[in-house]
């Protein structure tokens, strides 16, 4: 059975990106994290430094983990100005340091057996305006090796709002259904 983490990304429960997220996962096994409820630190660049990078007491390193014990990751987030949310942006970011940390091996080899793929709502023409978060995303994977299994942009600001987007509650049944299958296959 395939390991399913959702990583979310919204500083808001039962966010218009949370509610999408749960159609898509209903009824799979899933792990949820909330990244709101952890504290994850922006990253300092010790790429140059000769000592390289200082280790930071948060609690990426818990999250890191999760990530590597899975075999498919929902990355789930609001549009924030046209691009991922900040709590999002600060996990992904940290990922520079964790490729040289000794106490995370292989790093990039074990990304690269991991299917990812992203959901993301926003609330000004998020479908045209939201492909350039979708091509970060893109390049973040392609970057470790990542599969990209694709992606579903939802039209919705106010709360509750994704809900009539007919679109994004299709194409999130759509992968529900994907999931279960690759669930099922493994």
């Amino acid at each position: 059975m395939s390991k399913v983490l959702v990583l979310y990304g919204s500083s808001r429960a039962s966010s218009n990106t949370e509610l999408l997220t749960k159609k898509a996962i209903a009824g799979v096994n899933v792990k949820e994290v909330y990244l709101r409820e952890f504290t994850i630190k922006p990253i300092v660049d010790g790429r140059h430094a000769e000592h390289g990078f200082d280790d930071v007491d948060d609690d990426y390193n818990t999250i890191i983990k999760q990530v590597e014990q899975s075999d498919i990751i929902l990355f789930s987030t609001p549009i924030y100005w046209y691009s991922m949310s900040g709590l999002m942006k600060n996990f992904v970011d940290r990922w520079s340091q964790t490729l040289r940390d000794p106490k995370f091996p292989d790093f990039k080899e074990k990304m690269s057996r991991k299917k990812a793929y992203v959901l993301a709502i926003g609330g000004d023409q998020p479908r045209i305006k939201g492909l350039a978060l979708i091509d970060q995303f893109r390049w973040i994977f392609e970057f470790v090796g990542m599969s990209f299994g694709g992606y579903i942009i939802g039209q919705g600001n106010k709360p509750n709002e994704v809900l009539q987007d007919e679109v994004a509650l299709l194409s999130a049944k759509k992968l529900n259904e994907e999931l279960k299958t690759l669930n099922a296959a493994n």
